[in-house]
């Protein structure tokens, strides 16, 4: 069994979009928030996930990362996957779990990322540049903000939208293609790094 944990900071959407398209031979075993209270916590419950709140400083009802590394470490957990997780992963999970840690970004990198790049910014950004085309993007995660070598981008036509709300509903629908197809990629051990690149074997 595939195991991954999937951090969250929202409605969880992505981690919906998971549960519905994985296989068997895949488990979510942990979702993991920033928040005591995430929105995404309801569909944790509904499949019976463990889920775990993280803090880096002391705080009543939230493990450290030291904690959630152990109790990853007891999951045997296969891949960390950041699905609208809104703080910096701290550089000593990064080091536990090297190449092990993707995140999906809603935008095309590397424009428009970096810290503070996220949600409905990424997309007004977008808008007021009058870009044609945007999508997501599944990188690896690095010790920089959005700087990880790129896994799979996926684009989506915007050349007719009128706000950045509409850019968001249509790269949200993207995020939900492309995240379980690079899951599945990785539980079949399909993703591999050759000569600076990324590639996926079909």
């Amino acid at each position: 069994m595939y195991k991954i944990a999937v951090f969250v900071s929202g409605r969880g959407s992505n981690l919906r979009a998971i549960l519905d398209s994985i296989s068997n031979n895949i488990s979510v075993a942990g979702v993991v928030s920033d928040k005591v209270d995430c929105p995404a916590f309801a569909i944790a419950d509904q499949y019976n996930i463990p889920k775990f709140s993280v803090a880096e400083k002391p705080k009543s009802g939230y493990l450290n990362y030291d904690e959630l590394l152990r109790i990853f470490s007891e999951l045997k957990i296969d891949l960390i996957v950041l699905a609208g997780f809104l703080k910096k992963i701290p550089d000593k999970v990064i080091d536990e779990y090297e190449k092990k840690i993707i995140n999906i970004h809603p935008a095309l990198l590397p424009s428009f990322g970096g810290k503070g790049m996220y949600g409905i910014n990424v997309h007004r950004a977008v808008f007021n540049r009058s870009c044609q085309v945007s999508g997501a993007t599944i990188h690896f995660v690095d010790k920089i903000y959005d700087n990880g070598k790129i896994i799979a981008q996926k684009t989506v036509d915007i050349s007719d939208v009128q706000s950045p709300e509409e850019i968001a509903e249509r790269v949200l629908n993207i995020e939900h293609e492309i995240l379980p197809e690079v899951v599945t990629k990785f539980a079949e051990n399909k993703v591999t790094i050759k000569d600076n690149r990324v590639i996926i074997q079909n």
